[in-house]
């Protein structure tokens, strides 16, 4: 029986409401605009708000190609098989026989608090460290539960 374990980060503001927060922003900075309209300063504070839209909406796009990272665990009988998906550093892979894989779970000294990694075939790789630590945390529970439980 085979499982699979599907990880992504929680994005809580989805794509259109990111589009909506800047029309808003552009929306609103149009207001004190009116007051200096047919005057040369219109042009001197028109860049200002132009450039402030430009720079919101670029953040939020570099913010969700960094978040469209997500982690694949699969467990058959014998194998455990982790796939990790990144567009910037493309896939990368780990593979160990299931009875020797371990999650391991570094409450302290981790890029973040409760680093989950799992261990095996000489190798250490994290899994979920875009994950909240509450998840993390639960993520570390379930693995050790599917990881233990006979095949």
């Amino acid at each position: 029986m085979e499982q699979e374990l599907r990880l992504w980060p929680h994005n809580s503001l989805p794509p259109r409401g990111a589009m909506g927060i800047v029309l808003a922003v552009f929306l609103f900075g149009l207001i004190p605009l009116f007051a200096v309209l047919g005057s040369a300063l219109l042009w001197g504070l028109l860049p200002f708000l132009l450039l402030t839209v430009l720079g919101l909406w670029l953040a939020f796009e570099m913010n969700y190609r960094a978040r469209s990272v997500f982690e694949v665990l699969t467990l058959d009988k014998t194998q455990a098989h982790l796939v990790h998906h990144d567009p910037r550093r493309g896939d990368q892979e780990w593979s160990c026989n299931r009875y020797w894989a371990r999650p391991e779970m570094h409450t302290h000294g981790g890029p973040v608090p409760h680093y989950v990694t799992l261990v095996g075939d000489g190798r250490e790789v994290e899994i979920g460290a875009f994950l909240s630590e509450d998840e993390r945390i639960a993520l570390f529970d379930d693995l050790t539960r599917r990881l233990r439980r006979s095949a």
